[in-house]
């Protein structure tokens, strides 16, 4: 290698030496006219590759030369020097495809790199036409046993999640139907349908047990469900009297046999299109339904289907707009036999028509209008709305009450407000409690809300001596009650508190 070394300076001029360790090192070159230059670490990149590129051309150019960077040769000995440049032409030879000065991080190259692309998944083209033929063949094979038909349908390997709602088209009319109609469509068709039985609930409800058992295994098919359902209630007049029927005791079934999770709401709102209930199809349906569904079950499920359905309070939504009066109420469902929903639907008339009276009164009574206005407002309700004398004194008493500013928490505020409301009111009552049974009810619904209120608990008596001193309450009802009353609310509270003052009744009526 020295005598290599020797060779190339007597034949070319060059650098004598190069010394450096890697990126961002610092190194230097020796000219042969006994200078040397050193590139820093502030011009690594550029100082290095004009070094590197002329130790290997042996020659040195200018930029070095001139450079600002350019200092004196670090101090090492000559055979430091040596070595080091020796190292370098070696490995130089050896690899020249390597730059040794330059960084050790090789640029990525795109060649030969394979872009991977993400894989979409393909869906298949709808074919419901298909499914409804499969399903048809199953119901054929078997003879419509539904038994052996749901068992071939829960091993078949159908796809129930893509075709739910032809599915329960085939269920209910024996085939496919034609989008956004009940008219059957193309392919086959099958005469095991519910729309094919008779209208008996013994010939229906094996069906509906039959759905049961495929929503037990499937039970996202229940939207699917929701949906066929839906569009047929909608399609009402598209169905003959007959078919209308079927439809109305599968719908009662189904609520009975507590098919799992129908909601209610997917039969009643659907049925309240102004078409539907105009032409009386919708009367005939609900009928239908409540008489198929009370012979299992009681009023009081019916109620709650009906409040899980937001109908409970407007059944006569679905009379036509002509009939929609409790007395056709009454006429329509005595006459097919529903003697305890007319008695239901007059009590919540009943609790409305109260309802709106207590309100009525109350506004009035804080409002401090003239007590000849009330009576006559509460007179002409009584008589608009047909109430029990007894209803209207306790609708009384509760208006009187509730109109009263009560104080938080002054007790003794609060008994001068009650007070001073009876005596303000009192000829409102004595308007109303025309005998001794209203005054005796007067009695017990003063007892009741002293009971329940702990604003008035200790009040009891003194009312009743206001309401005695202002002519309201009588001398014998007072003591009948005191003897014989029935209420036991509060009663041996209310005696003991009552007695001096009965007491004196009595002594009064022994002295006369």
């Amino acid at each position: 290698m020295r005598r290599a070394l020797k060779e190339m300076r007597s034949t070319t001029k060059m650098p004598r030496h190069v010394a450096g360790d890697g990126e961002g090192s610092t190194f230097a070159v020796r000219v042969d006219d006994g200078k040397y230059a050193e590139a820093g670490d502030g011009e690594a990149r550029r100082g290095q590759k004009y070094a590197i590129r002329n130790a290997l051309e042996l020659t040195i150019p200018t930029p070095i030369k001139g450079s600002t960077n350019i200092t004196g040769f670090p101090s090492c000995s000559r055979r430091e020097k040596g070595r080091i440049l020796s190292r370098f032409l070696v490995r130089s030879c050896l690899e020249p495809s390597r730059s040794w000065f330059m960084s050790s991080k090789e640029k990525p190259t795109l060649g030969g790199t394979r872009i991977k692309t993400r894989k979409r998944n393909i869906t298949a083209p709808l074919d419901p036409a298909a499914f409804a033929d499969a399903v048809v063949q199953i119901y054929l094979e078997n003879a419509g046993d539904l038994e052996l038909v749901a068992k071939n349908v829960e091993s078949s390997d159908l796809n129930f999640s893509r075709y739910g709602d032809t599915f329960f088209e085939v269920v209910f009319t024996g085939g496919r139907t034609q989008p956004g109609t009940i008219k059957p469509d193309e392919g086959e068709r099958h005469p095991y349908s519910v729309l094919d039985c008779h209208p008996k609930r013994e010939a229906i409800l094996p069906s509906v047990l039959y759905i049961q058992k495929i929503l037990r295994r499937r039970p996202f098919l229940i939207k699917n469900l929701e949906n066929v359902m839906r569009k047929f209630l909608q399609s009402l007049e598209l169905f003959e009297e007959n078919e209308r029927k079927k439809l109305a005791i599968f719908t009662a079934l189904t609520f009975s046999q507590k098919l799992s999770g129908l909601p209610p709401e997917t039969v009643f709102q659907p049925l309240l299109k102004d078409n539907l209930v105009a032409k009386g199809l919708v009367l005939s349906f609900i009928t239908d339904f409540f008489k198929e569904y009370l012979v299992d079950n009681s009023l009081d499920d019916l109620i709650s289907i009906l409040k899980r359905g937001k109908m409970e309070d407007n059944l006569l939504d679905f009379f036509p707009s002509a009939r929609r009066s409790a007395e056709c109420f009454s006429e329509h469902f005595t006459k097919e036999g529903l003697l305890a929903l007319v008695e239901y639907h007059e009590k919540k008339i009943f609790e409305v028509k109260l309802k709106e009276m207590k309100s009525a009164l109350t506004t009035q009574i804080a409002e401090e209008t003239d007590i000849s206005e009330v009576i006559e407002t509460a007179k002409q309700r009584v008589k608009d709305a047909n109430l029990p004398d007894v209803e209207v004194v306790r609708i009384l008493w509760d208006g009187l009450m509730d109109a009263v500013q009560w104080s938080g928490k002054n007790q003794q505020q609060n008994a001068n407000a009650a007070l001073r409301q009876v005596k303000t009111w009192a000829g409102l009552l004595n308007a109303f409690c025309t005998s001794g049974k209203l005054e005796l009810e007067l009695m017990y619904k003063v007892q009741i809300q002293c009971y329940e209120d702990a604003k008035l608990l200790k009040l009891f008596p003194e009312i009743i001596r206001s309401l005695y001193e202002l002519d309201v309450l009588a001398e014998d009802t007072i003591l009948l009650w005191f003897r014989k009353g029935a209420n036991p609310k509060g009663r041996q509270t209310f005696v003991k508190a009552l007695e001096p003052f009965v007491n004196w009744l009595e002594e009064a009526e022994e002295e006369e």
